[in-house]
This record gives C-alpha cells, structure tokens and sequence, in this order.
C-alpha cells in the first residue's frame, strides 16, 4: 500500500483546507484526492471489451449512502446576544445516489445528492441578525444555502481507439500531490458555505464542472498525457470556491449575522473582463514513472479559485455592480510538477509539489477607509510560488499504544511565497482583516492515525501552525466501524490565535486562524452505505 494514499486508511484530515479561510486572497485550498476521486463503481472504460453479446457488456449498479449531522459550539460566538455555547450549530441529513451503468462500449456514471437542515435556535438568531443588519439577501433566508438537492455528476467513458480514453459530462478532475492545501489542484472550486474545511471527503465538497477529458496512453514513455477542456458551459456558482459571505454559521468572527451580499454591498460578477467564467478554460498533463519515482507536469488555465473584490473605491478593469464593489474571480496561469516516491533507507514516502502561478490576484488596502475596509483598496496581480513537502511512514506504535497494527504518520510543510514582493503594495492577508500579507506564508502539519480491533475504532489527531505566528488549530477524531455499512465519527474542531477580531473594532493584527475564533465545533457524524 502507498503510504501517501492516506485516506485509504480511513483518515482524512478534517483539516485539510486550512488555508481557504473567509476570503483568503489567493489559491489555496483543500487536500487532494487521486485523478479519478474514489466512487463505487461497477463498470471502467479501461476494462478489456467482453465478448459482443455477453452479459458483462450490459450492467447497472447502484449505491450511496444516508448521512446525517450533529454539531455543537464549543464557545460563545460574541455576535448573538445569546450565550450560544453549547448550542447546536448544524443539524442536517444527506441521501446521496451513485449510480453505475455499463451500455457496450460505454459507462455511464450519475450521482445525486440531497441536503436538508433543521433550522436550529441559533441559526433562527444568525437568520434575524442579518435580517436587522443587512437585510434583503441570502442571509435573510439562511436555509436556501442548506437545503439543496443536486445532480452532482454525470458523464461517460469511452475509449474510440485503442490507447485514448475520454470522460465528457460534469466531472471532478484533481491534480497535484498535497494532502492538505491545494497549489495545483485547481480545476475545481470548493463549496465551504455550510461545514468550511472541515468535511473528511474531499470530493463532498468539491465542484463539478462540466469537463471534457482526453487520456492518452503511452508506455513507451511509462506515462500518459491527460488533456482538459472546459468549454464554459457551467451555471455561474460552479466555478470557484464558494464562501459563507451572507452571516451564517461559518462567517468569520465578527461576520456572523452581517450579510455581505445584501442589496447597496456587494455583487458576485461573473462577466468582468479578464474574470468572464463562461470563456473556456483548460489544461495539459503528463505524468509517468521514473524509475521508483512517480513525478508529472502540467499546465492550467483556469480561474482564481478564491474570489478577490473589485472595489467601488478603486475599480479594476469595468466599474463593479455593487454599491461597495464585486466579488470576482480572475484567469490565472498554472505552471507545475510533482515528485513521489518511496525511499528505503527512511522506509518513507517522500512528496514534492511545485507551482508556479502567474498573475495571482489579490487586495491591498490594510488601512483602507481608516481600517474599516480593508482590503477594498483596490486589486494587485502578482506570481506567486506555491512548494509543499511531505513525508508519510508508517510508525509501528502496537506495543507502546496497543494498535492493531502500524500506524499512520505525515508531516507536511506548504508554503506560498509572493514574487516581487514590496510591503509598500500593503496587500492584505485576507479581505475584511487588516493584517498585511507576508511574503511567505508558510503552514506545517501533523497528522497521526491510529487503529484498534482490526480498524473498528480508528482515532486520528492532526494539528498545524503557522510558522509566521499566525495560530495553530488541533483536530481529534475517532472513527467507529460497525460492520460493512456503518460508520460513525466524533470530532473536535479548534482553532488558536492570539489575535481576533471584535464587533465593531478596527485593529490590523487578525488574520487566517482569528478569524475562526470563538467558532471551536464538536461533531457528531453517522453514514449508512448501502
């Protein structure tokens, strides 16, 4: 087994997109999954053709699961009159269909999923505070961003001459090596406006977009050339990350309850020139193996996953649609390479992502409108070098922790590092805070996964700091396995920093990890499969 592909085991950090804080000015994100995101499946187009007539050429599958959640404030949010700790912040139920079917020469893959919440006292608060504050958008109605029923993937793979496979329809496509945050994992954006981060799943949270993907065998070389074609087709709230801007739960601290999509704030803007997500995007990729090294190059033209604002104080580019400006989300240029591989003398797996991306957005104005905006400076474009690091062994912890066998550990550092950067240009970390952005932004991680009784109980513990100073946070969690269809999970979810952000102050010292403050979670999580 690959000690890099971690979440076979089980563990999943739910930390693993730390750095897509509440408007976080350039691409970072969540941790990848393989290429082909794991799902059920019955059927393959890279599976050798049946004989013309048999009953393996004709097939149909279906699975899923019914998940529901459970979480808890661990603190008193300042921005409810309440004392709101303790209280439930999210009480939801998911059923999600995965369906397989196999036509000839042809499968076919469709998921679809529901979501619906319970609308719990302090979502009632969170709802009539922005009703008070900013009333009149989304966050007047908080539970049409809960409640949604979706097709979330579908498409066919077919191979029309040996070698060349294709996948067209609505898909996920995942690139890099990072298990935490993402550099060249960009093609899709991330939905983070109900749990954040903090989903186990990646491809729960993930976006898919209408894609048409051409893979070309060639072991020759010991690799393939996967080529992406996005030809613009998707609905406008497809592309990019999407954020919780309208003052629900996971608003950053002092947001909660201020709605910043209301009628005389701020637009999304989906047509600005230079940011137009109906242009076609797309993408190169070759990867192969190098001896025991497992390595790839790529480029992609896609769009800033994480949205910058188009002030009305300082416009870029055509004059924005809100009384205070628009979200938008810029092209960009990714250039990158990845290196894996398994070293003996270490008995480690080693991995290596480089990005270079060029034209990053981001914005300035750390003491704009005398601190109360800031960020609405204006928007400045810089490239920018994303490196991650990695290393992932298995501990061999049974005598001294009792575990039922090895355990897994990794330690990643990934950092982001602004090219030409002048701290005159006054860029902020994060719109909304007025802490100035370091030219390296640098996180480590840990993560520790144990198991008990033949993987039945699995504990997992991952934690992560700023090596800028910037906080910490500290996840534990402890899987439950019953059997081939149940699993149930209990999480903590808490965050540190010296500095956050109050109601109604003007400070410039809160950045990535004050923003989550007084939002520390306990979850309860319970899936059946079927």
């Amino acid at each position: 087994m690959k000690l890099n592909s971690w979440h076979e085991l089980g563990m999943k950090a739910g930390a693993a997109g730390l750095a897509l804080a509440f408007l976080a000015p350039s691409s970072s994100a969540l941790g990848a999954q393989p290429d082909e995101p794991d799902q059920p499946s019955t059927a393959s187009a890279d599976r050798p053709a049946q004989s013309e007539g048999s009953s393996e050429d004709y097939s149909f599958h279906l699975g899923g699961y019914a998940r529901t959640w459970a979480s808890f404030n661990l603190q008193n949010p300042p921005e409810t009159s309440r004392n709101d700790r303790f209280s439930p912040s999210m009480l939801r139920g998911s059923l999600l269909l995965d369906a397989d079917a196999k036509t000839g020469p042809v499968t076919w893959k469709v998921v679809g999923r529901a979501d619906g919440e319970y609308k719990t006292r302090y979502l009632k608060d969170l709802e009539q505070l922005n009703r008070t504050n900013s009333p009149g958008g989304p966050g007047s109605h908080l539970m049409d961003q809960y409640d949604q029923a979706d097709l979330r993937e579908y498409y066919m793979d077919f191979s029309p001459v040996e070698r060349v496979n294709f996948r067209i329809g609505k898909q996920q496509v995942v690139w890099g090596e990072t298990d935490f945050f993402r550099a060249l994992d960009l093609v899709n954006g991330f939905d983070y406006r109900w749990r954040t981060f903090l989903e186990r799943e990646g491809d729960e949270l993930r976006k898919p977009l209408f894609l048409v993907k051409a893979k070309v065998n060639v072991p020759e070389a010991d690799g393939s050339l996967q080529l992406l074609f996005r030809p613009g087709i998707d609905r406008n709230r497809d592309v990019g990350n999407s954020y919780d801007l309208y003052g629900g739960r996971w608003a950053g601290q002092p947001y909660k309850g201020v709605d910043f999509l209301a009628p005389g704030a701020l637009n999304y803007n989906y047509r600005q020139p230079g940011a137009n997500v109906s242009d076609k995007t797309g993408g190169v990729r070759w990867e192969g193996i190098a001896g025991p090294v497992n390595y790839s190059l790529a480029y992609l033209k896609t769009f800033s996953n994480d949205p910058v604002v188009n002030s009305a104080f300082a416009p870029s580019g055509a004059a924005p649609t809100g009384a205070l400006g628009d979200f938008i989300f810029p092209k960009i240029d990714l250039f990158g390479a990845t290196v894996s591989g398994y070293v003996p003398v270490i008995d480690s797996v080693l991995s290596t992502e480089l990005v270079y991306t060029r034209n990053a957005p981001y914005n300035v104005g750390t003491n704009f409108f005398g601190g109360a905006l800031p960020g609405f400076g204006g928007i400045i474009k810089k490239d920018l070098v994303t490196a991650m690091f990695r290393i992932d062994k298995n501990l061999n912890l049974t005598k001294l922790l009792g575990t039922s066998r090895p355990s897994f550990f990794s330690v990643q550092v990934f950092d982001k590092w602004i090219q030409n950067y002048k701290r005159s240009d006054d860029i902020v970390n994060m719109v909304g805070y007025g802490r100035a952005a370091s030219q390296h932004s640098t996180i480590a991680t840990v993560i520790l996964g144990l198991n008990y009784k033949n993987d039945k109980i699995n504990p997992q513990l991952a934690a992560g700091a700023s090596l800028q100073g910037g906080g910490a946070f500290l996840i534990p969690s402890v899987e439950f396995v019953y059997g081939d269809h149940w699993r149930l999970v209990l999480e903590a979810d808490l965050f540190f920093s010296k500095y956050k952000r109050q109601p109604g102050q003007i400070e410039s010292s809160t950045g990535l990890f004050g923003s989550f403050a007084s939002n520390n979670q306990f979850l309860v999580r319970l899936t059946r499969q079927f």
